[in-house]
């Protein structure tokens, strides 16, 4: 609960940066994640976005941050895209952490910390994703690893040298956190606190224009808003789904055929055994030798192992084979040598001196050439089948790389070519709320990756089914033009001109209430009516109990007693005054169980604390220039607005 009201005016964004550089210094910053440094003055460069003390982010390093970034969002979300990451704040908080990790280096740096060549090798060479087979670090899996992520050596030792910097200088303040003692007391009696006050609510719905808006009206709140009408790239996909029998099935085996088979695997329609075993090991032939005594003088095998300390292990129906295959060719051969319900000779195998009891032989009859002939017949012709999709196979990756088309392949597959309706990459039609083909759903992210006209070859279910498919067309993501969406956009501008107004009278209440007037008398004095002012009373344990805080809840609990303050909640279609009247908080004595939990539950997150000031107070404390044009040209450059 804690956490929870830490955490109520934080930005969805703030967090996710917060969470992620905090991340980044825990792990030593992620080694896809790039970085540069350099020795540049000022940001006068066109390609540096940033300059940190003596070290400069490049545009590239930037735009190849964000293209990450997008990266993993786009796990959790496919159909995000460039432009709604940067119009969300992606983009800047982009650069922030990199502005951040930069001044971490920066100044361990000037207190004398180092990172040198020696120390970045080890780290590199110490890294698991890096080895080879053998265990030890493969120059090779590097260089791979760099041309995956896109990187430069330089860049990467770059990237690990600031690494350790931020070990250096964070990792010490984390080791013993600290907490006063009247840190502890007050959040615990926070947790203890009831509030009393009022909150009025006055809703948008209550002040729409009745009104259609202008044109120019619509046209400027659609051209300051367009980013809430950022549309999904989506694609249409051609496709075929086949399975063996596009190819031409195989011919049924001839006679010489299946007794050539017959005769190659004469040893599978031979006269066999399998026999049901008991076995005891012993660790010398001369115990196991007084064992078998014992069991021919009278005594069950099982009470012979017992009065010996060991114990038997049932065996069920096994060839010979099988039986050598798991103890040694002479164990077998004794086991099978002894008659039913009789006990071998000692033998000696992998685990010591094994004594066999054979319980049960189940004898197999030979089977004639006749008798066997339907089952090698089965059996050559799934063989020929397989060898015939597995050429018919390779022939449709032959004919893409040729450059055939999809038609194409299809027509000589003999299959129909099926087309979807435009589809995004989150596997919905566009526009509606209807899923794409299920069939699509394992070739889908490949999809959205593709280039138009260039098929490929995907497996379904292993060995059964298959998929070609292509992209037919490609809507990148973009702004709805304004007649596409001027029904929303309607729809918005008057909810807006609601909140405005709703605003307006928000404003005027307030005025009311500091000069004097009770927020009962200030809401009636309104032209538009506005229901009067509901009463709250609320301990922070129901609203932990609720599972469920709102902006006005939140505010509430901030506030200090005997204050009234407005709240725009747009999410909730309404401006709220709250006024707190009376905050009632218990005695908490020493040893109270509630003071113990809270203080263990606030040492959490003192190192998270710490860690967040002493990056704030290391930016404060080293020189930051942004070339906020060059941020923009990165933003241009990603969105596809530059040529």
């Amino acid at each position: 609960m804690l956490q929870l009201f830490r955490n109520f005016f934080k930005s969805k964004i703030g967090i996710v940066v917060t969470l992620a550089f905090l991340g980044l210094i825990a792990f030593a910053f992620a080694s896809s994640d790039v970085a540069n440094t350099g020795t540049f003055g000022g940001v006068a460069g066109g390609d540096r976005v940033a300059v940190v003390g003596d070290r400069r982010i490049d545009s590239n390093e930037l735009s190849v941050r964000a293209t990450d970034a997008l990266s993993r969002v786009r796990q959790q979300d496919p159909t995000m895209t460039m432009e709604a990451f940067i119009a969300d704040g992606g983009l800047q908080a982009t650069l922030e952490s990199a502005i951040s990790r930069a001044a971490v280096a920066e100044l361990g740096q000037m207190f004398g910390l180092r990172a040198g060549t020696r120390l970045v090798d080890s780290e590199i060479a110490s890294d698991p994703n890096l080895r080879g087979l053998d265990g030890q670090f493969s120059s090779e899996n590097f260089r791979a690893f760099l041309r995956q992520q896109g990187i430069s050596e330089n860049l990467y030792r770059n990237d690990r040298a600031m690494g350790l910097f931020a070990q250096q200088m964070i990792t010490p303040l984390q080791l013993s956190p600290q907490l006063p003692g009247k840190i502890s007391r007050r959040y615990a009696a926070m947790q203890l606190e009831t509030r009393s006050g009022k909150i009025a609510a006055m809703m948008a719905s209550a002040y729409l224009p009745e009104e259609d808006p202008t044109d120019a009206q619509l046209r400027a709140f659609y051209e300051e808003n367009s980013n809430d009408y950022i549309r999904p790239e989506r694609r249409v996909i051609r496709y075929a789904i086949f399975t063996e029998d596009a190819f031409a099935r195989a011919a049924a085996p001839t006679d010489e055929q299946i007794a050539e088979r017959y005769e190659a695997d004469a040893a599978l329609y031979a006269a066999s055994e399998n026999r049901t075993l008991t076995q005891l090991i012993a660790t010398t032939q001369a115990a196991a030798q007084a064992i078998v005594d014992e069991v021919n003088s009278g005594t069950g095998l099982e009470a012979s192992a017992r009065n010996k300390g060991l114990s038997t292990t049932a065996i069920p129906a096994v060839t010979r084979a099988e039986l050598a295959n798991s103890t040694s060719d002479a164990v077998a051969a004794a086991a099978f040598a002894t008659a039913e319900g009789a006990i071998s000779a000692p033998a000696r195998g992998e685990l010591g001196w094994y004594v066999i009891r054979v319980d049960d032989v189940e004898r197999i009859a030979a089977r004639t050439l006749e008798q066997a002939r339907d089952e090698i017949a089965a059996t050559l012709t799934a063989e020929q089948t397989r060898t015939a999709l597995n050429d018919g196979i390779v022939r449709v990756e032959d004919d893409f790389a040729r450059g055939r088309n999809l038609t194409e392949v299809a027509e000589n597959l003999g299959v129909e070519i099926l087309s979807t309706r435009p589809v995004t990459a989150a596997g919905q039609v566009y526009g509606t709320q209807e899923a794409a083909p299920q069939e699509l759903a394992p070739v889908l992210p490949v999809a959205f990756e593709m280039e138009e006209g260039n098929p490929q070859l995907a497996e379904l279910v292993p060995g059964e089914s298959f998929i070609i498919y292509d992209v037919a067309d490609i809507t990148r993501s973009n702004v709805a033009p304004l007649t596409e969406v001027r029904d929303e956009v309607t729809q918005a501008w008057r909810f807006a001109e609601g909140m405005k107004c709703a605003g307006e009278a928000t404003a005027r209440i307030m005025e009311r209430v500091e000069a004097g007037s009770t927020l009962a008398e200030a809401l009636r004095a309104e032209e538009t009516f506005v229901p009067a002012p509901d009463d709250i009373r609320l301990s922070r344990a129901q609203v932990e109990a609720s599972g469920r805080v709102t902006r006005p809840i939140a505010l509430f609990f901030t506030m200090a007693a005997g204050t009234s303050k407005p709240l725009e909640a747009e999410e909730l279609g309404s401006w709220f005054i709250l006024q707190l009247d009376d905050i009632s908080t218990p005695e908490i004595e020493d040893d109270s169980q509630v003071l113990a939990q809270t203080r263990q539950q606030l040492l959490q997150f003192v190192p998270e604390e710490i860690t967040e000031q002493f990056v704030n107070a290391t930016e404060a404390e080293v020189e930051i220039e942004i070339n906020q044009v060059a941020v923009d040209a990165v933003a241009a450059l990603l969105t596809g607005q530059t040529s």
